[in-house]
């Protein structure tokens, strides 16, 4: 039989070559300053994709512990820096590209490293639209000796350059883990144990008389509308913070900073966890 054109022109006469598909580069956003870039440099080195050092770069010391990563700097045009980095910048002379994807970890892999007692808590972001109140909730969650933040991928702000840098570089520093359903994610964690505290104002529950004396976990709702109805009802309890009558309310980041401060005043060992 009389091979077709098409087969003769496949190598060997087998099967159409198809061209694999090529995965998306990871998004890279850039973060500057001695402080910031050192953060990332030194305590997730695997996420910084590009590393720039202004010439005449004169902190030797800085520059020696920039180096002993591992990590290879290029040459910073101090007048054309890469993009989204301004020529105004406060740079110090540094500027750092990372991947904010790769900080996260999968919650399967969290949960097989993470050790559970009462001393445990854990804060789930539940449609958090304000990268700053995200970045300013993952500082406050390292602070206070939190175990870990968990971000779903919908409706949520995801992290960013931005969310790294209101952080402080403890977005480097504390688990950021990726979950899927947020109601799925609070049934399997109240199955293992975990009591979970919705935060919302007004309600008897307060920061003042609760004692945390289970695994806990957190849940912060969007800033104007809060906890979605069906997650509000999974919640073990909701819990607000003792106001003045004068102040209505907090912005989500200062209110879930006040509620967990008051868990890490009764889980003093939190603090002392490496």
């Amino acid at each position: 039989m009389k091979k077709s054109q098409d087969a003769k022109e496949r190598p060997h006469g087998g099967r159409p070559i198809r061209s694999r598909e090529k995965r998306p580069a990871a998004r890279v956003e850039y973060i500057f300053g001695k402080h910031a870039v050192l953060e990332a440099a030194t305590a997730r080195p695997d996420v910084v994709r590009e590393l720039y050092v202004a010439a005449g770069f004169s902190d030797g010391a800085y520059l020696d512990k920039l180096l002993a990563t591992g990590l290879l700097p290029r040459p910073l045009n101090v007048k054309n820096p890469p993009r989204g980095v301004s020529s105004n910048a406060p740079h110090q002379g540094v500027v750092a590209g990372i991947a904010p994807t790769a900080l996260m970890v999968s919650y399967h892999d969290f949960l097989g490293s993470l050790k559970v007692d009462e001393h445990t808590a854990l804060l789930l972001l539940g449609e958090v639209q304000d990268p700053h109140n995200v970045g300013a909730v993952i500082r406050s969650a390292a602070a206070f000796g939190f175990a870990g933040v968990l971000i779903p991928p919908h409706n949520q702000a995801p992290v960013t350059g931005t969310v790294v840098k209101v952080s402080a570089g403890m977005a480097f520093r504390i688990p950021l883990i990726a979950i899927g359903n947020v109601n799925t994610t609070v049934r399997d964690l109240k199955e293992r144990g975990f009591f979970t505290y919705g935060l919302e104002g007004g309600t008897t529950t307060t920061t003042t008389t609760e004692q945390f004396s289970k695994p806990s976990l957190f849940l912060l709702g969007n800033e104007g509308e809060g906890l979605r109805e069906k997650t509000r009802l999974l919640c073990d309890t909701l819990i607000s913070i003792p106001l003045h009558p004068r102040c209505e309310s907090l912005n989500a980041a200062a209110a879930a900073a006040v509620v967990m401060a008051a868990w890490s005043a009764q889980h003093q060992a939190a603090l002392a966890v490496a």
